[in-house]
C-alpha cells in the first residue's frame, strides 16, 4: 500500500492537485473538506456540529474528523493507498493515523506539502467564495484567521513526519500542470526509492 498526505493551506490547491494524483496513481482520495460537506449538505448531528466550528474559522475536533477516517479507511481495504488531503492537521491526528494505518500493515509513504504564500492564499479563497457559497471564503478576516490557524497546527504535524525523512516541499504556485508535475516527480522518486 501506498499512502501518500497533501498538506497545504486553505486555498493551496489541495483538491485540485489530489483528484490528479489520484486519478494518475490509482490512490482513494480522502477529503476531510468532503467528507464534512457530505454530513453538512445532509444535515446530520454531526454535520450541523462541524458548521459551527466551520463557520467560525476554527478546525473540526480531532474525533469527529478521526472517526470519520477510520470508516473511510475500513470501507476501502482493497485499494492500492490513500491520499489524505486535508487530514492530519494536528499531531494527536497524525498519531492515530498512523495507529489506523497499522491495523492494516501500512504507514505514511509521503508527505507533499504545497508551498503558498499567504496573499496568494487569500486572494484565491475570495475569489473562491464568489462562486463557492461557503462563508468561511467570504471574509478576508476569517481567511486570515484559519490561515493563520492553519500554520499554527500543522507546523507541528511536518515536525512530526519530518523525523521520518518524508516531507517533501513542492512550490505551490503557478499553473495547476507546472505544479502537478512538480509533485508527480516528487511522487515518482519515493515510488522508485519504494520499488
Amino acid at each position: 500500500m501506498f499512502n501518500l498526505i497533501l498538506f497545504g493551506a486553505p486555498g493551496s490547491g489541495k483538491g485540485t492537485q489530489s483528484q490528479k494524483i489520484a486519478e494518475k496513481y490509482n490512490l482513494k482520495h480522502l477529503s476531510t473538506g468532503d467528507l464534512l460537506r457530505h454530513e453538512i449538505s445532509t444535515e446530520t448531528a454531526l454535520g450541523k456540529e462541524a458548521k459551527e466550528f466551520i463557520d467560525k474559522g476554527l478546525l473540526v475536533p480531532d474525533a469527529v474528523v478521526i472517526g470519520m477516517i477510520s470508516k473511510a479507511i475500513e470501507s476501502n481495504k482493497t485499494v492500492r493507498g490513500f491520499l489524505f488531503d486535508g487530514f492530519p492537521r494536528t499531531e494527536a491526528q497524525a498519531e492515530a493515523l498512523d495507529k489506523l494505518l497499522k491495523l492494516y500493515d501500512s504507514t505514511i509513504n509521503l508527505v507533499v506539502a504545497l508551498e503558498v504564500s499567504e496573499d496568494e492564499l487569500v486572494q484565491r479563497l475570495l475569489l473562491r467564495g464568489k462562486t463557492s457559497g461557503r462563508s468561511d471564503d467570504a471574509n478576508e478576516e476569517i481567511i486570515r484567521e484559519r490561515i493563520k490557524e492553519y500554520r499554527k497546527k500543522t507546523a507541528v504535524v511536518a515536525q512530526y513526519y519530518e523525523t521520518n525523512g518524508i516531507v517533501k516541499s513542492v512550490a505551490g504556485e503557478g499553473s495547476v500542470d507546472n505544479i502537478f508535475d512538480n509533485i508527480s516527480q516528487t511522487i515518482n522518486e519515493e515510488l522508485e526509492v519504494a520499488s
